[in-house]
């Protein structure tokens, strides 16, 4: 089998597609014969030794993928080889095949193709924990999405338009503006890509406030962060939930809690890699309720591009520049 590897922490231009031995199942592993897999932002930060985890070389990155099973080890009796599923792995993704612990698996419903399963669990997953667990969702709240034209940032309008929330969507450009409003987006704010120094910062929370009908926002859901933040900060309502989804924008910003205190807010983080693992039944519910809006098509995924699987350097590349709408798919034919 081919994969993508990195081989230690470096510049993205040094992965390579190379043949690697084809993996076995392991006790309570099956084998993956992988069809689709999703890029998604830690993929860029973990092969440049910048994610929380830090596999052992060489690795494989891709974090989330579809495929069908191929081989089966012991102590494995709710799959059969053939079986369709999608899975979520950390890394290990950008290849042929993985070995997997079945409890990682999901069968894909029928009609679902492996693109969209693939493109599904981490974005829609970040998105609805981040809303309706950490963010308590209500249908009169209004919310603000900061990096609204990627995966998780169309994910987490996608979600809210569903349970009929009003949305500002925050982005860098106007190609990205008219894909959120075509999504759905009530408003845009446009706030560019160059950094803000403190008059810019000004003018870009005055801007927030004047797109909400409230004149300030229930919810904001940030997955940027850097001069970005506090801006979005002080058009928060009273009451209102900041969730802190990361920092694509590059910098972690530094929040003057005061901001906390005088709005009475909270500010809140998402990391729903940690979630599946401390509460993997309420995730499994919120993938059975994401599942139920798809097949509904209250919610619909955006893959803007599919790639083969040995241009995945290329694509990492493309999200860590932030060139990416919605979801880029990688497949193997």
């Amino acid at each position: 089998m081919k994969a993508l590897l990195c081989k230690d922490f470096g510049p993205i231009e040094n992965l390579s597609w190379e043949d690697v031995l084809d993996p076995t199942p392991k006790s309570g592993q099956v084998v993956v014969d992988i069809k689709a897999a999703a890029l998604n932002f830690p993929d860029t930060l973990i092969v440049q030794g910048l994610y929380q985890f830090k596999p052992d070389f060489p690795f494989s990155p891709g974090s989330e993928g579809a495929g069908v099973i191929s081989a089966i080890g012991e102590n494995v009796d709710n799959f059969e080889i053939g079986d369709k599923v999608s899975f979520i792995c950390g890394w290990g993704a950008f290849a042929e095949k993985i070995a997997i612990n079945h409890k990682q698996l999901i069968k894909i419903s029928k009609g679902m193709s492996f693109e969209l399963a693939s493109a599904t669990q981490l974005a829609y997953g970040t998105s609805y924990h981040a809303l309706i667990q950490r963010g308590r969702l209500a249908q009169n709240d209004e919310i603000l999405i900061l990096g609204c034209s990627g995966g998780v940032g169309l994910a987490a309008l996608d979600i809210a338009k569903a349970h009929n929330v009003r949305v500002v969507a925050g982005v860098s450009s106007k190609e990205k503006a008219n894909l959120c409003k075509q999504y759905g987006a009530d408003e845009v704010v446009i706030y560019g890509s160059n950094k803000l120094d403190k008059n810019g910062q000004k003018t870009l929370s005055n801007n927030f406030k004047e797109k909400s009908k409230k004149g300030a926002f229930d919810i904001i859901y940030d997955p940027i962060g850097d001069c970005y933040a506090e801006p979005a900060l002080r058009s928060i309502n009273w009451k209102g939930r900041y969730l802190v989804i990361g920092f694509a924008a590059g910098e972690i910003p530094k929040i003057p809690l005061n901001l906390a205190l005088l709005k009475g807010c909270e500010i809140i983080g998402v990391f729903w890699g940690a979630f599946t693992g401390h509460e993997p039944k309420q995730n499994m519910n919120n993938i059975i309720e994401i599942d139920k809006l798809l097949k509904s098509e209250k919610i619909n995924p955006f893959i803007s591009k599919k790639l083969p699987m040995k241009s995945a350097t290329e694509a990492i590349s493309m999200i860590g520049e932030r060139k990416v709408l919605g979801k880029v798919v990688l497949v193997n034919k």
